[in-house]
Parts: structure tokens; C-alpha cells; sequence
């Protein structure tokens, strides 16, 4: 049978906040043009590029590669194979005095460290010997932690990364993209709650030398910025990861190749500019919330809740957030026996008729079948209906 379709246009009246639902039009300027190598503005939520150039370039990472150091970290702490209070002896391949002209902590070999500590030497003051010491408790090896770098990139889908060592020195072989750097950064968001506050620390002291946070932008005021890292070797130039909120909207930015600190600064502040002066994130549907009452046959009742397994958010031009009209569209008729999660059709969202986003139709409780005489009656009532 034919899928039938049933417009829901009240599904997105409580979804969206008045203010957005009564947004009016508005012209979405061109996007700023950068001097970066390569750069993108990401969605945090919805994962939508909003802004992009040589996105997808296979470009020197520098030490934007400690995201992925300190992602695959916390994903061995989430596991319970390390904790953040494990002590980790400080080996001689870890030492500061082996990285004299970059960045590090200033650990000492043969001390005994915290891993929390030695997280904060990552993130906070992008610590080259921090990133050999984690390497090396988590995975025994720096060379056998690199392996799980780059079994991470391959599960989250960076087809375009590739790790040779946990710092970002330069080396032969170590590449990664904007949108692959972007998506890293999500990830991290997503999945360390934990970690994640770390990267808004502005400062750390350790070994009586404090050392301030090289993100010049969580200390501007004109944006609430809370991460990500920096990034600079004579190869790469330099670059800035950069995560910020306005409202219930996150996006983030990444700038690779720039020319200066500041440039990287400026430029990533154009980019978060433009994103939330001109685009909103809504979302459109909760997880697990009803959306729908459908009519339900050969059941012991006569309706279902149908709604989404996840929330689903859409980024869009503020002008289009008030045009956004939601459909849904079941796989045919619903016959129980159904069980809660089976997916039993798609809600569709649109824009003057142009499809923006979709999301699966699920069932949100189990409906057992009906007894015989029930399900008698539904026949009937199913046949009455199919000849109208």
C-alpha cells in the first residue's frame, strides 16, 4: 500500500519559541572571505556547513592534533581503562627538556603526575611532553597510542586525517582537513563532558610556571566562547579550533594556515559573527516527546505516540525559521502488534516547499494486538474506509 501522508503544521508551533516563529524575512549576506589556507563554520548540533574554503584540503594540523590526543584519552577513561586520578610516571621520552623550542608543561623525569594534570598541561598550555606522557600511559608506546589516534579518526569518519605522533610536530605523513578538524571538535564536545570544561581554562600553573591559555578569544566579551585549541609550527602556520554558544545555538569554527596570531583570531571571530548574526539553530522535535496520535488497527487501543528516537535540530537563515512547515509520512497503514522504537514512517521538514532536514518516525510505547473481536471490528471499519 501507498505511504500515506498526514501534515502535522502544528508539530512545530510548540517546537519553536515565538520570537523565531514570528522571525522576519531577511537577506543572508555573502560570507566574510578569509586569508587562512582553509576554514569552515560548522552547526554544532545539526552538523550543517554554513561557511567553507578548502574544507576538505589535506593540511598540517600543527598542535591542533591534541584534540584527538585528548579524545582518545577520554574515551580510554570513559572505558574505566585509566582514570583521571591514575599517577603516571613521567618517562625520559615525555621530558620538557626534550621540546626546547615548543610548547610543554615542564614536567620532570621520573615525577609522578596526575593524568588530570597532565590533561590540563594538554589542553590548557598544549603541552608537546603532557601529550607523550598521556600517550605513553594509556597505550604503553607513543607509537601504539598513534595507532589509536588513527583507528579513532577512522570510526569518526575523518577520511581525510592521519596521525604520526600525539603532539602535531611537524612530520611526514600527519595531515587533516578543516572539516575533518571540525567534526573532531564536535565529537569531543559531544562525548568528554567531562574534558570538555577544560579547554575554557584560561590559565594553569605547574612546576611553579603558570602559563596562559593561547586562545586569545576566551577573553573576548563580544562572543561566549568556551574552547577549543591552538595551533602553530613553521610548517603549518597558524591555526585555531574555536568553539562558542549564543543562546541554545553552538558552532564552531576552525581556521588552518593562517598568517599570524591574530589573524587566526580575527578571522575566526568573523566567521562566528556571521554564523550567529545571520542563521538559527531550532529544534523541531525531543526525543522520546509525542508529536502525533496515529490511528492504529488491530490494536488493543486505536492510536499510537509517534515521535523521534533523538532530538532533531535544523539550521537555517533567520528569515526562513518562521517558513519552516514539518510533514509526516507513515509506511502505509499501522497494524499492531508495534513496539516501541520501530520506525514507522519519516517527518519531513521543509522551506517553501524545499526539503531541509528529515527524521525518522518511530513509536514511542508497544501496542499489542487486539482481541479477535477487536480485530474484527477494525476490518470492517478498514474496508468502510478504503471505499471513501
Amino acid at each position: 500500500m501507498d505511504s500515506k501522508r498526514l501534515v502535522q503544521s502544528a508539530l512545530l508551533v510548540s517546537a519553536l519559541s515565538s520570537s523565531l516563529a514570528l522571525a522576519a524575512p531577511s537577506i543572508t549576506p555573502d560570507p566574510p572571505v578569509l586569508g587562512a589556507k582553509g576554514y569552515i563554520l560548522m552547526d554544532y548540533n545539526t552538523g550543517q556547513v554554513l561557511v567553507e574554503k578548502n574544507a576538505h584540503e589535506r593540511l598540517n594540523p600543527a598542535s591542533l592534533t591534541k584534540l584527538m590526543t585528548a579524545y582518545v584519552a577520554g574515551q580510554e577513561v570513559n572505558s574505566g581503562n585509566v582514570t583521571l586520578n591514575d599517577r603516571v610516571t613521567i618517562s625520559k621520552n615525555a621530558w620538557a627538556k626534550n621540546f626546547p623550542d615548543s610548547s610543554k608543561m615542564f614536567i620532570e623525569v621520573g615525577t609522578s603526575v596526575a593524568l588530570m594534570d597532565l590533561y590540563r598541561g594538554l589542553i590548557v598550555q598544549s603541552g608537546n611532553d603532557a601529550s607523550v606522557a598521556i600517550a605513553e600511559h594509556v597505550a604503553g608506546s607513543e607509537g601504539a597510542f598513534v595507532g589509536l589516534m588513527n583507528s579513532w579518526a577512522k570510526r569518526l569518519e575523518l577520511d581525510n586525517t592521519a596521525y604520526t605522533n600525539p603532539h602535531g610536530l611537524d612530520s611526514e605523513g600527519l595531515y587533516s582537513t578543516p572539516y575533518d578538524i571540525a567534526r573532531l571538535s564536535q565529537a569531543i564536545i559531544r562525548d568528554l563532558p567531562t574534558i570538555y570544561p577544560l579547554y575554557s581554562e584560561t590559565s594553569y600553573s605547574y612546576n611553579g610556571i603558570t602559563q596562559y591559555n593561547r586562545n586569545g578569544l576566551l577573553r573576548d566579551r563580544s562572543l561566549n566562547v568556551d574552547g577549543m585549541k591552538t595551533g602553530y609550527t613553521s610548517g603549518a602556520g597558524y591555526s585555531l579550533a574555536t568553539s562558542a554558544t549564543n543562546g541554545d545555538m553552538r558552532l564552531i569554527s576552525v581556521v588552518m594556515g593562517s598568517s599570524s596570531t591574530k589573524s587566526r583570531e580575527s578571522e575566526s571571530k568573523q566567521l562566528l559573527s556571521y554564523g550567529f548574526r545571520f542563521f538559527d539553530t531550532v529544534q523541531t522535535s525531543e526525543a522520546g516527546v509525542p508529536i502525533n496520535e496515529a490511528r492504529l488497527w488491530m490494536g488493543e487501543v486505536d492510536t499510537i505516540q509517534v515521535g523521534t528516537s533523538k532530538n532533531i535540530y535544523i539550521t537555517l537563515p533567520k528569515g526562513d525559521v518562521g517558513k519552516v512547515k514539518a510533514e509526516l509520512v507513515y509506511h502505509g497503514d499501522l497494524v499492531a502488534p508495534i513496539t516501541s522504537g520501530q520506525v514507522l514512517g519519516e517527518v519531513l521538514y521543509t522551506v517553501d516547499g524545499t526539503e531541509v532536514a528529515r527524521a525518522d518516525l518511530t513509536a514511542l510505547n508497544d501496542v499489542d494486538e487486539g482481541s479477535l473481536f477487536k480485530r474484527i471490528i477494525d476490518w470492517v471499519k478498514k474496508l468502510v474506509s478504503s471505499w471513501f
